[in-house]
């Protein structure tokens, strides 16, 4: 369920051009079925949480899978670009859900360093999808054109809608809902350094690393003067730093306090970002380099950023919906603004390896600051 939001962040990237063909659209007008979809997953989160602290985790998880199956069809179906990127929007609402109440389920139902190793995994999804998501949409898009990616995605949607209706508990609880109650939530969080200091350290922890993707084809090839081809395979080291972080961050939570375990693996991403640079102002780039401290930075991320999330939703037990909520915003916002970023300049080795430095540094000092 967590997966199925950000998957669909970026699967419909490499049909853009064929469904602009095929609607007889401009490709500006394409482009804004995946940056509003960004926009509507960042925006979402941020009512599903304090829905679901005062209607419970299930009924308002249903409802959000419902929508993304739904409007996963409709865009299947748009006739035209309006329709899509209409849909897409809806899409994008309704996959939020899974993002935000997968962990708060996790945190309804764990101890907080149990919560940290599950939530290990459910850091994969965040970075993982987007990284999949185009090369899936690639494969849909070559072998049964553009429009079979929508419905592999409402497909996706009405497995994980009957799987929660049919085997996803209760685990909130129902206070039923009262005025003002989204705004009290947020104004409670926002006033706390603690849970500011966990999510946006969280944030610069982990999609900043969208900067890096968003670069990459343009370092490898333009840069190294590597093949298109290699740069997938390069991303993937990068996936598998996270994922080996992830489950470093499983085993390492209970032996080490989470507050040390996360300072210290933001100080190995950190340091792995300032090595890029350096290489970068030095004329030392080269391809070993560039996935050496990327696949460093991401095993820092991948380690840091459970540890991170998991203390931010536990911040306040009154509000863990919200402060999913909250906590998946800023990720969505931070990886928005570094990809946005890492496209200024006509150096895209040094846009990228300046806004991981920077974002790895802010995130250092707001654990310090969360912790202190």
């Amino acid at each position: 369920m967590t997966f199925s939001g950000t998957l669909a962040m970026h699967i419909f990237v490499p049909a853009l051009p064929i469904a602009a063909a095929g609607l007889q659209a401009k490709s500006g007008t394409m482009q804004l079925t995946v940056s509003l979809y960004i926009a509507g997953l960042a925006v979402g989160q941020l009512f599903y949480g304090p829905l679901s602290d005062r209607f419970g985790r299930r009924p308002v998880l249903i409802g959000g899978l419902a929508l993304y199956a739904a409007a996963g069809l409709a865009a299947a179906l748009a006739p035209n670009a309006i329709m899509l990127i209409g849909a897409r929007l809806l899409q994008a609402f309704g996959g939020c859900a899974g993002l935000v109440l997968g962990r708060a389920i996790v945190r309804d139902t764990a101890m907080p360093q149990e919560t940290a190793r599950r939530l290990a995994l459910m850091n994969l999804m965040v970075t993982v999808g987007p990284g999949l998501a185009p090369l899936i949409g690639a494969l849909l898009a070559s072998t049964l054109g553009w429009r079979s990616i929508l419905y592999a995605l409402a497909a996706f949607g009405i497995a994980n809608l009957l799987c929660a209706w049919f085997l996803l508990p209760e685990t909130g609880r129902r206070d039923g809902y009262r005025p003002g109650t989204v705004l009290t939530s947020y104004r409670k969080l926002l006033a706390s350094p603690v849970f500011l200091g966990y999510a946006i350290g969280g944030g610069c922890a982990t999609t900043a690393m969208y900067a890096f993707v968003a670069a990459a084809p343009f370092i490898f090839t333009g840069a190294l003067h590597r093949s298109a081809q290699e740069v997938g395979l390069y991303l993937g080291m990068l996936i598998s730093g996270v994922w080996l972080g992830s489950m470093l961050a499983s085993r390492l939570i209970g032996r080490i306090t989470i507050e040390r375990l996360l300072v210290r693996a933001n100080l190995l991403s950190v340091a792995a970002a300032l090595a890029l640079l350096i290489a970068v102002l030095t004329g030392w780039l080269s391809v070993p380099l560039v996935v050496g401290a990327m696949f460093l930075f991401a095993l820092g991320a991948g380690i840091a950023s459970p540890a991170a999330l998991s203390q931010a939703i536990s911040v306040d037990p009154e509000s863990i919906g919200a402060a999913s909520g909250a906590y998946g915003f800023t990720q969505m916002v931070v990886g928005a603004v570094c990809t946005a970023l890492a496209g200024i300049g006509d150096n895209p080795a040094l846009a990228a390896a300046l806004v991981l430095s920077g974002a790895g540094l802010l995130a250092q000092l707001s654990f310090w600051r969360a912790t202190a």
